[in-house]
């Protein structure tokens, strides 16, 4: 395995168990040399594995609510503390929707609940960046990725308030971006992945079904969550310097098929 990554340092947040993207992407960031704390909110910790994935990956694990910036704080300066050093990179894998949990339809919302949506899918990515910023975090060329999905593009009917979340996310990606490189050269850009079979994934309403029409629609397949995990080293390293205020689609070529073979088939039978 390439050492892309080595002497390089990060947070990888959002590992919940094994069918996890950023469980996947802590495994091939250990692979590639690069040290890493790992973090999640503290009831994510209690449901999943991620002190497995922790002792796999010699590192440890600080809780942190996304939607606090004291906590923020706390995480960065504990991160650079036990690492030694500023951080290189940072994967934001972190979405809740207590509409989409608790099935309210998108022209029925709970409001409350929907500015919760946006606070910890979106707004948490501007309080890391703005903390990471003031605390002068991150070293130059370092590079911010937040997971995303195309239904901050097109209509998915059971994704609910979700779309708009991502929306805010893409678009935090190219504000944040902007000022972030000017200032010190980071990195800040999404992805856009194939929908993936992760336990936050398989909770939205007809996910079955999306997942399979995607998979029928894109030249390649759906992208898998290793597949992403690769692609995010990839933007982690300094193989992709250049490459900022994106909204990246991984997707197998999703987002550029009007219609495939696979789908008029299936509409034929």
């Amino acid at each position: 395995m390439s050492q892309l990554l080595k002497g390089k340092i990060g947070i990888i947040t959002g590992a919940l168990d094994e069918n996890s993207i950023a469980w996947k992407v802590a495994e091939k960031v250990y692979e590639h040399g690069g040290k890493f704390i790992l973090s999640n909110a503290p009831v994510a910790m209690r449901l999943g594995k991620i002190n497995e994935l922790a002792a796999k990956c010699n590192t440890e694990v600080i809780a942190a609510d996304a939607t606090l910036v004291e906590d923020w704080e706390k995480l960065i300066n504990e991160t650079t503390s036990k690492m030694g050093g500023k951080l290189d990179f940072v994967l934001h894998s972190i979405g809740m929707s207590p509409n989409v949990r608790k099935g309210k339809h998108y022209t029925d919302l709970n409001y409350d609940w929907y500015v919760k949506s946006l606070d910890i899918s979106a707004l948490s990515f501007h309080k890391f960046l703005q903390t990471a910023m003031k605390l002068d975090a991150m070293n130059e060329w370092g590079s911010v990725v937040g997971l995303s999905y195309m239904a901050a593009q097109r209509v998915f009917p059971d994704y609910g308030d979700m779309a708009d979340a991502k929306a805010v996310l893409e678009s935090i990606a190219r504000g944040f971006g902007y000022h972030y490189g000017v200032a010190k050269k980071v990195r800040v850009n999404t992805i856009s992945q194939s929908p993936t079979k992760t336990t936050a994934g398989t909770g939205v309403g007809g996910f079955d079904v999306f997942f399979d029409y995607a998979d029928k629609m894109s030249p390649l397949g759906n992208a898998s969550a290793e597949d992403c995990a690769n692609f995010c080293v990839a933007l982690f390293s300094d193989l992709t310097r250049m490459v900022t205020m994106q909204n990246l689609y991984h997707d197998g070529g999703f987002s550029s098929t009007g219609i495939s073979a696979g789908v008029i088939e299936q509409i034929t039978k």
